[in-house]
């Protein structure tokens, strides 16, 4: 089978067996939204379940949380999207087609120029000469455009929102309220999972890029100094995980292949700025994986300083290849450092720091501004003494010095207060700890992306008929299960009976079955090969001689007979065989 139209044949195939198609097709679509059909939703939502598998219910220190798809204004003013979330755009001056800047340079002339400026763009597209792909025409200069969506909270004159474009700034503003329900301890992982919306300029290539979509994060949070040590704990199976990286140093080299490193490497190495980020890398390798993605199609490509979002230290793309696109983003991982919760807890006046206690208390000495009462009444008077000092008892004395420190003077109650009006000393304290804002790494992925690169990989053929040759663990529906004959004779009602019954028993155990008695056996076979179901049991007239079954294999189409009273146990080894399950040992 050519590559160039394995893409042509999954879209066909997605849209045929009610996996996945464009949405409002009898209004014409909207270009960025799909819907689901019935397989589709069920292989969408093994993938969400296998990834909290791996990244919240196997983690001691990662929980799940969930916040509003709506937030007000200011939470983006706060978090910098309202300046920065923006893409490069260009509009034609003779039909007004807009077009993302970036892509339009990268499709005509092969030059990456994500992450540059306006000006940079508008010199390669006068360099190239290049022309509106719809009418020939000449661009206006690049712009800049807003990716967020707006709406309004509230009937009538509301106040002013955005659509989440992603579901970090719910789970930093959260964080103080989470840090305080479990034992105020770190690191401290808050996972979500759920529907975010960008509005893309020029959304295509199917589920790639799309305007409404799933993403699933985790914010981790933790101390700096104690990394090192909290590190340590890492499972060995992690450390030991190799991965394909490109980094920074490698590109600006001209580099693209690939090294392979492990784990433990790429900390000891200090390839990574934080040995967490390293952590869930590895953690993201092994999840990739399990959805059937070979090793050798993955790497993590470090982007450039321009590249990366205005939050973000260092930044890791995970990426697959692809027949048609190439490598594709998967996956980002960010190291956030102390970005978010500082300027969320500068716009809100919040508290979003964490109490470092030390090991064991130290000494300091400190120096302190006490009000002078006598200074303060001379300068006063008894009409306004009263008010400046009870605004003034509600600054600790060491909060009072650092003012005057920097004003030469306190601000109470309106009126300026000079140094003669404070006692200022030198005392020494015991300090039990500090207040610290912890850093954060973030590992983010599209699910409509990584339910594309599984297709991608699943999809065969097999004697001009399509076979998905999905994990186990990720089908639509774990196992068929068929009567051979469908017909009227009694022996035919019988294989019905059992079948039914085996359908019943199967799906009371929490398996995913999928029942069908239509048609001849092999076009049951067929059908059910195309959707991706991995086991298909048949009850036939042997079944009524000694109660066994057969259970066929999707890839092999080898036949094992089974008894049915061991059925379940066996099913449910099939499933999980595939699975690496190292990492939750």
């Amino acid at each position: 089978m050519a590559q160039s139209d394995l893409h042509d044949k999954i879209i066909d195939l997605a849209k045929r067996r009610g996996i996945f198609w464009p949405s409002f097709e009898i209004y014409g679509g909207v270009a960025g939204f799909y819907d689901f059909g019935p397989v589709g939703v069920f292989i969408k939502r093994s993938i969400i379940d296998l990834w909290l598998k791996f990244f919240v219910y196997s983690q001691e220190n990662v929980i799940e949380i969930e916040t509003p798809i709506i937030n007000p204004r200011v939470v983006f003013k706060a978090s910098g999207h309202e300046e920065h979330f923006t893409d490069p755009v260009v509009e034609c001056s003779s039909c007004g087609k807009v077009f993302r800047a970036d892509h339009l340079v990268k499709e005509f002339t092969g030059i990456d120029v994500e992450g540059r400026s306006l000006r940079e763009i508008d010199e390669v597209i006068r360099k190239y000469d290049l022309k509106c792909p719809e009418c020939g025409g000449i661009f206006k200069p690049a712009s800049s455009a807003l990716l967020l969506f707006a709406t309004e909270i509230g009937p009538y004159k509301g106040s002013p929102g955005y659509l989440r474009p992603e579901h970090a700034q719910g789970m930093f503003i959260n964080f103080a309220k989470i840090l305080r329900v479990v034992g105020e301890k770190l690191p401290l992982g808050l996972a979500q999972v759920g529907k975010v919306a960008r509005n893309e300029i020029s959304p295509r290539q199917a589920l790639l890029r799309l305007r409404e979509f799933t993403i699933m994060e985790v914010e981790f949070f933790f101390d700096p100094e104690r990394e090192s040590a909290e590190s340590k704990n890492i499972s060995e199976s992690v450390m030991n995980e190799k991965l394909r990286v490109v980094t920074a140093d490698m590109r600006m080299k001209g580099i693209e292949e690939p090294i392979e490193i492990t784990v433990k490497e790429l900390i000891e190495n200090r390839v990574v700025k934080s040995a967490w980020l390293a952590y869930w890398m590895g953690i993201g390798n092994l999840f990739v994986k399990s959805l059937g993605i070979p090793a050798g199609k993955i790497r993590f490509f470090e982007k450039l300083p321009h590249e990366r979002a205005h939050y973000s230290a260092q930044t890791f793309d995970q990426e697959v290849y692809t027949s048609r696109y190439g490598w594709i983003e998967v996956a980002g991982y960010a190291y956030r450092t102390t970005y978010d919760l500082e300027r969320h807890a500068e716009f809100s006046k919040a508290d979003l720091t964490y109490y470092r206690k030390y090991e064991a208390p130290i000494i300091k000495t400190i120096e302190v501004a006490y009000p002078n009462p006598q200074e303060i009444l001379k300068l006063l008077g008894a009409s306004k003494y009263s008010e400046v000092m009870r605004e003034l008892s509600q600054h600790n004395p060491e909060e009072l010095f650092r003012e005057l420190l920097v004003n030469n003077s306190v601000v109470a109650a309106g009126i300026s207060l000079p140094r003669e009006c404070f006692i200022i000393k030198k005392e020494e304290v015991k300090i039990h700890g500090e207040k610290i804002y912890p850093h954060v790494v973030e590992p983010s992925f599209g699910v409509e992306r990584l339910f594309y690169v599984v297709l991608e990989y699943a999809y065969s053929e097999r004697d001009g008929k399509v076979v998905l040759k999905l994990p186990p663990h990720i089908a639509p529906y774990h196992v068929a299960v068929f009567p051979l004959v469908a017909g009227k004779k009694p022996e035919h009602q019988r294989m019905i009976d059992i079948a039914k019954s085996i359908y019943r028993d199967l799906v009371k155990r929490g398996f995913r079955v999928l029942y069908d008695e239509e048609g001849s056996i092999g076009k049951r076979y067929a059908r059910v090969d195309e959707i991706g179901v991995p086991y298909a049991v048949t009850v036939d007239y042997q079944t009524l001689e000694d109660n066994t079954v057969t259970v066929r294999d999707r890839d092999t189409t080898q036949q094992i007979r089974i008894d049915i009273n061991k059925l379940p146990e066996y099913l449910n080894t099939l499933i999980l065989r595939e699975l690496n399950l190292n990492m939750f040992q």
